[in-house]
């Protein structure tokens, strides 16, 4: 009887509209949508809000709007800027800094054309700027000549953790109850609705979001995704004792350093300034074992593929180091779908190291995939269906 006693006392009796496992950059956005929606919402993460084992901390993430990767991302951007105000004012805090940005490399390469591309197609304003230009108005960088800096206006970088606990925070004024330190362990779903076993107890609703990022393929039972977890190296350097690398007289950038590869980095902020190459990490087999230290080869790679646009920053002693994790799909596109299988579960965007930026519209499309079964946005790019995407079991 003590052991029928005890079972019961771990189920939760509360019936939710919906769950939303994983509160990192996605899921506090979705939590946030939905609680606004008068929607009764449980959240879930498997630590404490602010931690470092995932792709959500730190103090600087870029927004930029005029979009290499594709055009199709403009729109969503839009919103996601008009969201990101939204959330300032309604916790009273800076969350968005837009001082610009300098999207640098040959004027045939791909991060240049494609930044062209997307400013043309959606009417945005932009210059381009020859190396003089760069150096006459951003004094930090001395470009080599063969390269151009395209402008983007919009640019810039959005804090994470505070992004992420302004989310946390308009969800639990709207009723949303979160709990931390309470990992999912299972589901279950079918044609009424969802159960949730985690670490604590069962919870029923009626429908669930997956919003796991590196552990999302650890959630996701027979369903297997082709995707990969990357370990991504971060780094801070101290800058010269000079006002050039402050947000007014420095941007954020990226640079094309060879054809397809790209570096980026931010202004000096609290922690100096940051810096890292994109999509150069070790892909590894568990989220929960990747190697955190960071290597001096790794960070004289870095300072390698910077030196032609950086030069003084090149020759900067490296203050600090850290890892995030990326969780990419083959074509390096999100995934914002319904399971295959199940019609009440979302399987929420594996960004790919691109996407804290849409965290905000993401969150609304996912709320709106809930509540109205659609998007506004043409989400077909997005789809779990898409080749490549899925492995086997669905």
């Amino acid at each position: 009887m003590e052991s029928i006693h005890l079972f019961l006392m771990a189920v939760s009796f509360t019936r939710y509209d919906v769950i939303v496992a994983g509160l990192g950059a996605m899921g506090s956005a979705t939590a946030a949508q939905l609680a606004m929606r008068g929607k009764k919402v449980l959240g879930l993460d498997r630590w404490a809000p602010g931690h470092r084992n995932g792709s959500s901390h730190g103090d600087s993430r870029i927004i930029r709007e005029m979009y290499f990767e594709h055009p199709m991302y403009v729109p969503l951007l839009g919103r996601a800027y008009d969201l990101w105000a939204d959330l300032e004012k309604r916790v009273d805090e800076k969350l968005l800094n837009s001082h610009g940005g300098l999207m640098i490399g040959r004027d045939d390469g791909m991060l240049v054309t494609g930044t062209l591309r997307s400013a043309r197609e959606h009417r945005l304003g932009h210059a381009v700027l020859s190396p003089a230009e760069v150096k006459r108005k951003y004094p930090a960088f001395d470009i080599d000549p063969n390269l151009v800096a395209v402008v983007d206006r919009r640019a810039g970088w959005l804090d994470p953790e505070r992004c992420n606990g302004a989310h946390l925070r308009v969800a639990a004024q709207k009723g949303a109850e979160l709990r931390f330190e309470e990992p999912v362990i299972s589901w279950t779903a079918d044609d009424h609705g969802v159960s949730v076993a985690t670490s604590h107890a069962t919870y029923a609703a009626g429908h669930l979001v997956l919003c796991a990022g590196a552990r999302t393929r650890d959630l996701l039972g027979d369903l297997e995704l082709n995707l990969e977890v990357e370990r991504q190296a971060v780094f801070w350097m101290e800058p010269p004792h000079t006002t050039r690398y402050d947000p007014a007289n420095f941007p954020i950038w990226a640079y094309e350093y060879r054809p397809g590869y790209i570096c980026y980095g931010f202004p000096n902020l609290a922690r100096g300034v940051k810096a890292s190459i994109m999509h150069s990490g070790q892909i590894v087999a568990d989220a929960d074992t990747v190697n955190r230290r960071v290597s001096d080869e790794e960070a004289a790679d870095l300072k390698n593929a910077i030196a032609p646009v950086l030069p003084e920053l090149s020759r900067a002693k490296v203050q600090e180091r850290d890892v995030c994790l990326f969780t990419n799909t083959p074509d390096h596109d999100f995934v914002i779908d319904f399971h295959p299988d199940y019609r009440r579960v979302v399987v929420s965007s594996a960004c790919s190291g691109h996407g804290f930026k849409f965290a905000s519209v993401i969150g609304e499309i996912q709320a709106d995939l809930i509540v109205d079964g659609r998007s506004r946005f043409d989400l077909t790019p997005f789809s779990i269906r898409r080749p490549g995407v899925i492995a086997r079991g669905a």
